[in-house]
Order: structure tokens, then C-alpha cells, then sequence
């Protein structure tokens, strides 16, 4: 719990890889699916980038004002006001402000393969996940498992976890595609 606050207070940006793998139980037995890979870049509070490159090109991207969702086959963005979104969200762990505790119960799992877990378990039951896993080695988030209520499970590994890199103030600002079909939400 410690190393889990002590990254969150240290931590204004970031960047790094991921891997996103999806995992359901069906008949008693576990499917996963294959793996979608991107990078992702943050800063504090509901700044971020989170660009899949496999196995569909897709980038959800947040000015702090704006979540923007680009499907680059469809060439079309859909964009949402950020709001309170973030809120009970798996986002909210990484990309949010300090007060996590606020919106969820935040309790320790223990030790699993050398990684130390965090279990986080929104307070409001409006979310669609029932609760959140964070693995924590060195300081820095290297997993998190995300449960659902449909009893889905995705599985993320980050790689490169860069702290605090210097940014431009306008990085996150989103550069809409030519031609793309806009879908204001």
C-alpha cells in the first residue's frame, strides 16, 4: 500500500508499453485472447494517451477536458467530455489525481510472483468493473488485472515504466484526422 501511494504522490507523468490480454471462464474452463500492444503516456490529473498498435490501430486520448477514441480503420473519432468519467474507472488509478482512496477501498493482496498487489474495489456501484488489481515491483506499476461484471478479465503488463519524462504542455492536445466522421457523446 505503501509503494502504491508513495507512486501516485511522486508520480505527475509517464510513459511506457503495455500488453492487454482479455480472459473469460467458460464451462469451468479459461480462454484468453491474443494480446492487443500499444504505449501510453500520462499526466496528472486526466491527461493521457493510450495508443493500441496490435492488433487494430485505436488511440484513446484525453486533454483533460476531452476523451477522444480514434479508430484509425473506421477513420472516424468519438468524442466525450471527461468530466467525472475518470472517476471509479481503471484509469483513475494511473491517469487521475491523488485522491484514489476517495473513490475506491483500497486494501493489500500480497505477493505473487515477486510482485507486490494492491486490490482496489470502487465505492460506487455504477462502474462496470467489481474490482481492480495493481502489481507494483521497484516502485512502479507492472500489471493490473480488471474484473468485470460479466466475469471478464483483463489482464495488462506494462514494460519501460518511464517516470516523470519532460513534456510539452500541448502534447495532449488532439490532432483530429482529416476527413475523419466526428461522434460527439
Amino acid at each position: 500500500m505503501e509503494q502504491f501511494r508513495q507512486f501516485v504522490a511522486a508520480t505527475k507523468s509517464a510513459r511506457g508499453e503495455f500488453s492487454q490480454r482479455m480472459v473469460k471462464e467458460e464451462g469451468g474452463k479459461l480462454h484468453t485472447s491474443a494480446a492487443s500492444v500499444g504505449n501510453f503516456l500520462f499526466a496528472r490529473p486526466g491527461k493521457f494517451i493510450w495508443a493500441y498498435q496490435k492488433p487494430y490501430e485505436q488511440i484513446l486520448q484525453a486533454d483533460g477536458d476531452k476523451l477522444y477514441i480514434y479508430d484509425k480503420d473506421l477513420n472516424q473519432v468519438t468524442v466525450k467530455v471527461l468530466g467525472n468519467a475518470l472517476g471509479s474507472s481503471p484509469a483513475a488509478i494511473l491517469f487521475g489525481s491523488n485522491d484514489l482512496e476517495k473513490n475506491f477501498t483500497l486494501s493489500e493482496a500480497g505477493l505473487r510472483d515477486g510482485i507486490e498487489w494492491l486490490q482496489a474495489i470502487p465505492k460506487t456501484k455504477d462502474t462496470q468493473f467489481e474490482k481492480i488489481g495493481i502489481g507494483l515491483k521497484d516502485g512502479v506499476p507492472v500489471a493490473m488485472e480488471l474484473r468485470d461484471s460479466f466475469g471478464q478479465i483483463s489482464l495488462l503488463s506494462f514494460a519501460r515504466f518511464e517516470k516523470n519524462p519532460t513534456l510539452p504542455a500541448n502534447h495532449f492536445r488532439f490532432a483530429m484526422p482529416k476527413g475523419a466522421d466526428v461522434l460527439q457523446q
